[in-house]
């Protein structure tokens, strides 16, 4: 659990999140006396609920947390960052609302029939919370190894050129999870350099030349975080680092294990949540199908061959969002932006993921995962595994309907693509863990209400 969390949030977030669920459940618990209703002709008073509420403002705070996760509220992208904190804000507060109506009118019956006004209210005082912690939070880490305007970590990057260059680079983009790279020109670290500098960490991109391995030893001990450029991408940035990635150490690394008990746990969630999901999709369903029927000619669920667990292939069950004759010529192909083959119905359900649905019933045969690699067709599969190597050990999980790689990077329409996403896949195949699964599901809703790599 502690190397889920710490991989997915860096530390300042942590804290954060931490702080919001405190004050957040002393808003509640404060303010659920004020919101019973009376249930008969006799006035309820403000105290019938106190000695039982404590269970339910935990539970309405886990409500407003998981929201405000899922929306991404706790990416530097968007904590530090005026616009799109707002935007996200706005989004969590539409969700939080829904679940907190629901929870309310269903889960105590002095609450139950509670207003549409109360709820928001309550909603309002929370998110006002929110906002004061985040005011002080931001105006206090104004430190030394925080960018005072996003929250970043400065990261001095040593090494080859050739690799300090692109994890530069990565680290620039929204995918770089609150990180300042900083490159010194003159080369002359030291302790009081990099603390004048306000330098978090230093990343080492190849072995360091015989003169900085004294000062970077020196730093080390005085604080510094040093870490090899293979480590730091793992711990922080969710990926494992193909260009070091060799068979002999995949073979001494920890994690890539198999453990049947918790297989068999995410086995019995993935029979849960799938059935769940996919009788309170059901209307949905049923729309969507109707749709694709009136909209262009041919067959409403496409079905086609891919590659799951261990090699073997299934049939994957998806809504048809091209034109029957997609691939009339026999070549697969793939998708690119602004596909011409994509009809009307079918942009929209592809944009907000719809057309995936339908592999519940792959979840629910036991062919794939909630959470696991998306499975690709054996003609890319055969491909791929030629041009990047360790390409096939994605395939020791099931495949999923969402997945690590699917929350970090945008959709994949090229080799190149899939080699940077096969980073993500073999990081989840590492570390795998049932914390792991829940916060890559919570951040898929981010991603699909944000339509991020649609096409």
């Amino acid at each position: 659990m502690r190397r889920a969390v710490a991989h997915y949030l860096p530390r300042e977030m942590a804290v954060l999140g931490l702080l919001e669920c405190v004050l957040c459940f002393a808003v509640i618990d404060m303010m659920l006396p004020a919101m019973v209703v009376p249930t008969n002709t006799l006035s309820v008073t403000a105290g019938a609920i106190t000695a039982g509420d404590a269970p339910l403002a935990a539970a309405l705070t886990v409500v407003v947390g998981a929201v405000a996760v899922a929306i991404g509220l706790y990416r530097p992208a968007a904590c530090f960052r005026a616009r799109r904190l707002l935007i996200a804000t706005g989004l969590a507060a539409i969700l939080a609302y829904t679940g907190l109506r629901f929870l309310t009118e269903g889960s105590h019956a002095a609450l139950a029939g509670t207003g549409a006004f109360s709820v928001a209210r309550l909603l309002a005082a929370c998110l006002a919370a929110m906002a004061l912690i985040r005011l002080a939070y931001v105006t206090s880490i104004g430190g030394r190894t925080l960018h005072p305007s996003t929250g970043a970590r400065r990261v001095l990057l040593l090494g080859d050129p050739d690799r300090v260059a692109p994890l530069g680079i990565r680290l620039r983009s929204r995918r770089g999870r609150g990180f300042d790279p900083v490159v010194l020109l003159d080369r002359a670290v030291s302790w009081t350099v990099l603390r004048q500098r306000g330098i978090w960490g230093v990343v080492i991109a190849s072995e360091p030349e015989s003169s900085l391995v004294e000062p970077l030893l020196d730093c080390k001990l005085r604080g510094i975080q040093v870490f090899s450029h293979a480590t730091f991408q793992e711990t922080y940035l969710g990926r494992i680092d193909l260009e070091t990635l060799t068979a002999d150490g995949l073979l001494k690394s920890h994690g890539f294990v198999a453990n049947r008990a918790a297989e068999a746990v995410k086995r019995l969630c993935d029979i849960v949540i799938g059935t769940t999901m996919l009788v309170l999709t059901l209307p949905l369903l049923t729309i969507t199908a109707l749709a694709i029927k009136i909209d262009s000619p041919g067959a409403m669920i496409y079905r086609q061959q891919r590659v799951g667990q261990f090699g073997k292939t299934f049939t994957l069950l998806k809504f048809r969002s091209m034109s029957a004759d997609a691939e009339s010529g026999g070549d697969p192909r793939w998708a690119q932006k602004h596909d011409p083959r994509v009809t009307r119905v079918g942009r929209f359900i592809r944009a907000t993921r719809i057309d995936e649905l339908p592999q519940l019933v792959n979840v629910l045969r036991g062919e794939m995962s909630l959470v696991g690699p998306r499975p690709e067709r054996p003609h890319f599969v055969e491909q791929l595994t030629r041009s990047i190597p360790f390409y096939q050990h994605r395939s020791y999980v099931k495949p999923g309907l969402t997945g690590w790689a699917q929350v970090n990077f945008p959709y994949g329409a090229s080799v190149e693509d899939a080699r940077e996403k096969l980073a993500y896949d073999l990081y989840y195949v590492k570390n795998r863990t049932l914390m792991l699964d829940a916060i890559t599901l919570l951040s898929t809703v981010r991603v699909v209400l944000s339509r991020e790599g649609a096409r």
